[in-house]
């Protein structure tokens, strides 16, 4: 095995890092370095013949007290966007009737965030071209246009259905950078011990805003009563608009803050990178691309990541309209969906910090989480066919399946993102994660597509849950994995 060599760059191989020219003689004793270009040995770190570029150059390890600010504004706007990308389905009785929504409409409404992922490869070059900042600067702007447009006071319903469907189509614009960019926040600004915590906090904090909008909505906005008299009905349906629309005035102007705020100080990285593989020569754009299109190891974990994803976050979108046949009112289906991605984010973020302990076991974590998620999603299916199974439906049997279910798939994202990127690097993370979050996007707007013309009947969709997991839980038990970056910064380092 190579020693590691305290060896000066040359001039040419200087490069700068936010104005701190890294490859320069630098005097701090502290300081990492990095080794000369080798193969990778077989075993726990590294792929047996992979080659990983390593040049001479010494990195300063700096981690500084501003990347928690940061984080937090990140997830924040992940966070809001995940609260307005699920505004609907959580109330689409109320939104029928307020506003003369149809099944399809509904279904649309919640299809504009995987078709806001069409795009997603503009924004991966933008991520990796420009940076952060200038990216989630161009995200919040995107939700501040959709909030605003949702909120514009017209009485023509037609015309302001045709404005909901705008703003919910920009806010999915904004999807790309806040489902991608987590990993590469957290190795620009975090350090080896605490990248899985902080993927888990940025990424995790989407989910939990769809969360709270299935608490928010049914909170607010009453369920119509179909059995009022007529002139009833017509002052039930003037109140639940009233009530709507303060939920979109509310959602705008948070929106707005955080935009203000991330205008006002939000810088691209940090001074100093926190370790080896932030100040590391990374892939072009083109070649990561190629390098991931070409990896079959990478596309077997994507496909066991992309399928379960995308079909549970197309059934939690419209976890209303699968259970209303079994008589669940809407703010019990609120109080479901709340609790399952709750309990998915808490454990994702326990997981992760696990992870940054107990370093090389996320495949076995993940082939736990799926098992857990292969048989509860089985007996949230089975338990729907209650007149053929004969097992209890009760609202008890609801609630521990469909919590379950979202405590095993959605704590496993942080999971697979940081498997993501040490089984491809050096490819950048950004680019790593949106390749994966586009198919798993992908997956779920054709699953919404089907149920916008299968919609009377929603079995099949139930049945797509545990057979979806259970085809992850194959990949993932075939995957061979490899922690590539890992070993950059824990051995290389010196």
């Amino acid at each position: 095995m190579a020693t590691a060599r305290r060896v000066l760059p040359e001039p040419k191989a200087e490069r700068s890092w936010g104005g701190v020219r890294v490859g320069a003689k630098l005097r701090d004793p502290k300081l990492h370095y990095r080794k000369e270009p080798r193969r990778l040995p077989p075993g726990s770190y590294g792929n047996a013949g992979s080659h990983v570029e390593v040049t001479a150059v010494p990195v300063p390890g700096r981690v500084y007290g501003r990347r928690w600010l940061v984080l937090l504004l990140f997830s924040l706007l992940a966070f809001v966007q995940g609260l307005v990308w699920n505004t609907w389905g959580p109330i689409q009785n109320s939104a029928r009737q307020a506003y003369g929504f149809s099944s399809w409409d509904i279904a649309l409404l919640v299809l504009w965030g995987p078709i806001g992922f069409l795009p997603c490869f503009a924004f991966m070059w933008l991520l990796d071209k420009r940076g952060l900042r200038i990216t989630v600067l161009l995200t919040s702007f995107l939700m501040v246009l959709g909030t605003g447009l949702r909120c514009i006071p017209i009485s023509d319903l037609m015309l302001k259905r045709r404005l909901i469907h705008g703003g919910q189509m920009l806010n999915g614009l904004a999807g790309p950078t806040v489902m991608n960019a987590a990993p590469f926040l957290s190795t620009t600004w975090f350090s080896a011990d605490e990248r899985a915590t902080a993927t888990a906090i940025a990424s995790m904090l989407s989910y939990l805003g769809g969360a709270c909008a299935f608490l928010v909505g049914p909170l607010v906005v009453p369920a119509p009563n179909g059995t009022s008299p007529l002139l009833a009905a017509e002052s039930s349906r003037a109140h639940i608009k009233d009530r709507i629309e303060a939920v979109l005035y509310a959602e705008f102007g948070v929106v707005c803050l955080i935009f203000s705020a991330t205008l006002a100080y939000f810088p691209p990285r940090p001074p100093l990178p926190p370790s080896v593989a932030a100040a590391s020569q990374r892939l072009s754009y083109r070649r990561s691309v190629c390098r991931l299109l070409s990896n079959f190891r990478f596309l077997m974990i994507a496909l066991a990541y992309a399928i379960p994803l995308g079909v549970f976050a197309g059934w939690s979108g419209v976890l209303d309209l699968i259970l209303t046949p079994a008589h669940v009112s809407q703010v019990d289906a609120g109080w479901i969906g709340f609790w399952s991605i709750v309990g998915g984010c808490v454990v994702g973020i326990a997981m992760a910090r696990f992870a940054d302990f107990i370093r090389g076991m996320l495949k076995l974590i993940l082939l736990l989480l799926f098992s857990g998620a292969t048989l509860s999603s089985t007996w949230f299916t089975l338990t729907c066919l209650n007149s053929i199974t004969h097992l209890p439906l009760t609202t008890v049997t609801l609630y521990a399946s469909c919590i379950l279910l979202g405590v095993f798939l959605n704590s496993s994202v942080p999971i697979f993102f940081e498997l993501f990127v040490e089984t491809v690097y050096p490819v950048p993370e950004g680019i790593t994660c949106g390749v994966v979050t586009f198919l798993s996007n992908m997956f779920m707007g054709v699953l919404l597509f089907f149920l916008t013309f299968y919609h009377t009947e929603l079995s099949w969709f139930n049945w797509c849950l545990p057979g979806s997991c259970l085809l992850s839980l194959l990949l993932i038990l075939c995957f061979r994995e490899s922690y590539d970056r890992l070993y950059l910064d824990v051995v290389v380092s010196v």
